[in-house]
């Protein structure tokens, strides 16, 4: 079993956003980076069935060079061999990512043989744009199942169920090989070890700088959306402040 599991760098979820003075790009200077929830599944996905039925797994991301933390923390939860697409930064198009990636899986499939199961998370927690896994399949002419919670691999198919929209499940069988992107919930990620960690410093990164070639529509500006103002009301302390909560219930037509 040769699994491929596709990662992005994307800000902490805590972290407050702020733009460059051309509001270009994000500033990163006071953020911290991690992988999305789904990602994050996506991993321990594929950790899970190479520890069950054998195998080798990699991980593989597109983005700045302080991506390979990510790479790292990945391995450092089993995964066997990290890809760098490493850029400059910038952001890319689902268009172009989809395609750096699948470009780098035929070369790597050309060299050492095709990839039973390429996962994926459903969306990237800043853009959620939910392409890469489907483009990624189209441009491999591959079958795909997004929005996946529970995953079954079999010696010739794979199984995916997900939640349907009425309640109960959507049991899908595609023949392998398949691209599944996967939803957070599916299962528990584990944490990194310090031996885990340990073994992830020592392992090297392969390091490929993609082409980017696409006619996108190109970017103008970010924006960060106007923050909602809140304001509080002390009512007062103690014993005193009982007049003023019941005009302030009164008011809201909670009592009479």
């Amino acid at each position: 079993m040769n699994i491929l599991v596709c990662v992005k760098r994307v800000p902490a979820t805590a972290g407050k956003i702020t733009l460059t003075p051309d509001e270009q790009e994000i500033d990163t200077r006071y953020l911290g980076f991690t992988v999305s929830p789904h990602e994050e599944c996506a991993v321990e996905e594929a950790v899970r069935i190479v520890e069950a039925q054998g195998g080798s797994s990699t991980v593989l991301t597109l983005g700045p060079a302080d991506a390979a933390d990510q790479l790292r923390e990945a391995m450092a939860v089993g995964i066997d061999r990290a890809i760098h697409l490493e850029t400059d930064g910038s952001e890319w198009s689902a268009i172009d990512t989809a395609a750096a990636i699948a470009a780098t899986v035929r070369d790597r499939e050309a060299a050492e043989g095709p990839f039973d199961l390429i996962l994926l998370g459903n969306e990237a927690a800043d853009t959620g744009d939910y392409q890469i896994g489907v483009r990624v399949a189209v441009a491999l002419d591959r079958p795909v199942v997004s929005g996946v919670k529970g995953l079954e691999v079999r010696d010739d198919a794979i199984v995916a169920r997900r939640e349907a929209a009425a309640g109960g499940w959507e049991i899908y069988e595609v023949p392998r090989p398949a691209v599944v992107s996967v939803r957070e919930g599916i299962n528990l990620p584990r944490y990194p070890s310090v031996p885990g960690r340990l073994r992830a410093r020592k392992k090297e990164i392969e390091r490929i700088v993609p082409g980017r070639a696409t006619a996108a529509p190109a970017k103008i500006r970010l924006r960060v959306p106007v923050e909602q103002e809140s304001a509080v009301e002390i009512l007062g302390e103690g014993p005193a402040a009982a007049p003023r909560v019941v005009e302030v219930l009164r008011r809201l037509g909670f009592v009479g």
